[in-house]
């Protein structure tokens, strides 16, 4: 059995479009494409090659598919981390259109998203575990989270608000207790959360008892 795990880029607001560049999303008029790049200092690069190292497998997105197939595959160096993990591993990119991707080791995932999800989680055959990765592809997230499918969220808060795009976390998301496992900071001020779903949320309230 393999975790599903999260690693996703936000604002401080919340925002998830866009992070890598200023063409990379320009849905809906967004102009702040590039926004986490200021903040990329070798205490990121240290987690997220800790990160890729776990990988045995990536679930993707198509938009989010696009982009690495136009740039990772050109990443030819063996001793780059992140690219070898990426070029070499098996990739999944949901899509209802795409027939015949042209990445090597990728296949398509149509139809009934979560329940393909589902047994990708299950397929393990070297008996290895290691962790399945989605990396960005909020829409696939939303989609997963309604279906309790996602085993662990990375989150990394950057320092920035933006005031409009897209976000992770919309009206209507499935209400989800987290539990904090892992928390650090790097030294540009980006804080890393690690969550793990913990059931349905708990209500009290601060309200005086009645005397």
């Amino acid at each position: 059995m393999r975790r599903l795990t999260v690693t996703m880029f936000l604002s401080l607001d919340g925002v998830v479009q866009g992070p890598g560049g200023p063409d990379e999303d320009r849905d809906g008029g967004f102009e702040h494409g590039g926004w986490t790049v200021p903040y990329g200092d070798a205490d990121l690069m240290a987690l997220v090659t800790g990160w890729f190292g776990r990988a045995s497998g990536f679930l993707l997105g198509r938009r989010t598919y696009d982009i690495f197939a136009a740039y990772w595959p050109l990443v030819t160096d063996e001793e780059d981390p992140i690219a070898t993990r990426l070029n070499r591993l098996p990739k999944h990119v949901v899509s209802h259109r795409m027939t015949t991707p042209q990445w090597q080791h990728s296949t398509v995932i149509g139809g009934d998203v979560a329940e393909q999800v589902a047994r990708l989680k299950e397929d393990d055959p070297d008996g290895a575990g290691g962790e399945l990765q989605i990396h960005g592809s909020g829409g696939l997230v939303q989609s997963l989270m309604v279906h309790n499918l996602v085993d662990e969220y990375r989150l990394l808060i950057y320092p920035v608000i933006l005031g409009t795009g897209r976000r992770l976390f919309v009206e209507g998301s499935p209400p989800t207790a987290l539990r904090l496992v892992d928390s650090t900071i790097t030294g540009a001020g980006v804080a890393v959360h690690t969550y793990q779903p913990a059931g349905r949320p708990t209500y009290g309230t601060y309200a005086l008892e009645d005397s």
